[in-house]
């Protein structure tokens, strides 16, 4: 999608593939995960598309993001591994030390190592580049964290979406819970500003909202009711995009 709006599309080779986080890789493409069909997507800054399977036949790849070593690191919610795919399109999977943890939502750490939360686990863990797990469990009990993004100040934020509480991580494990005005609001996503802020989608309420680097927190009501705010993300502009469950994309502006 374009800054005014203007939305093109490119046509994968599997419409059932389930398309559902995409990031910008380090060679400038777009790389997004399959949940349906197990496979990695590429899409060229040309609208070129390609995919590559992951080694376990029903892993459920969800999170992605781009690691610091050049490659891409991803979930798999279905197997309890997390995923590492090079540009070429060579895949490696490591196994987490827990079952059942469904691990969502991935992130790459400002010391170059990987954050990602385990929803079913009520834990959050970090990879290093050499395979190595740690997991962290959250003080909170059935939290059920989703989303999470790193900071400029090298800790790590994350949603509880059934705690209605906001995260965060130190690089060393500690923990801080931020409790939501709205305990009900089910936050979903989270993502840093260019600012020190934290934007965040309140899926259950139809609010996004900021967590400011001072602490405070401001939340912004969506115009169409039931929108069922879910991913977010800043533009290189500063401006804050929603995606919706509608099939909508809202542009904040405040």
């Amino acid at each position: 999608m374009t800054a005014d709006g203007e939305v093109q599309r490119y046509q994968l080779d599997e419409s059932a593939s389930g398309p559902s986080v995409i990031t910008t890789g380090p060679d400038g493409a777009l790389w997004f995960t399959r949940f349906r069909d197990h496979r990695i997507g590429r899409v060229s800054l040309s609208g070129q598309v390609s995919s590559y399977p992951i080694p376990s036949p029903a892993g459920g790849p969800y999170g992605i993001t781009a690691g610091r070593d050049g490659a891409l690191w991803f979930t798999e919610m279905n197997s309890d591994r997390i995923g590492r795919i090079s540009t070429d399109g060579e895949v490696v999977e490591f196994p987490l030390p827990e079952a059942g943890g469904y691990p969502s939502v991935i992130t790459a750490g400002a010391d170059g190592t990987l954050w990602f939360t385990l929803n079913q686990a009520n834990a959050v863990g970090r990879i290093d580049l050499d395979g190595t797990i740690t997991l962290h469990p959250l003080p909170a009990a059935g939290a059920g964290p989703v989303g999470i993004a790193s900071g400029p100040d090298g800790t790590v934020r994350f949603v509880e979406i059934a705690a209605g509480q906001l995260g965060r991580i130190t690089p060393d494990g500690r923990i801080t819970e931020i409790p939501l005005p709205d305990r009900t609001a089910r936050p979903h996503a989270i993502t840093a500003g260019p600012d020190g802020s934290y934007w965040f989608t309140e899926w259950g309420a139809n609010r996004v909202g900021r967590l400011g680097p001072d602490g405070t927190i401001r939340e912004y009501e969506l115009p169409t009711p039931g929108s069922e705010p879910h991913g977010i993300t800043v533009g290189p502009d500063g401006v804050v995009w929603v995606a919706l469950e509608i099939g909508a994309v809202a542009r904040l502006t405040c």
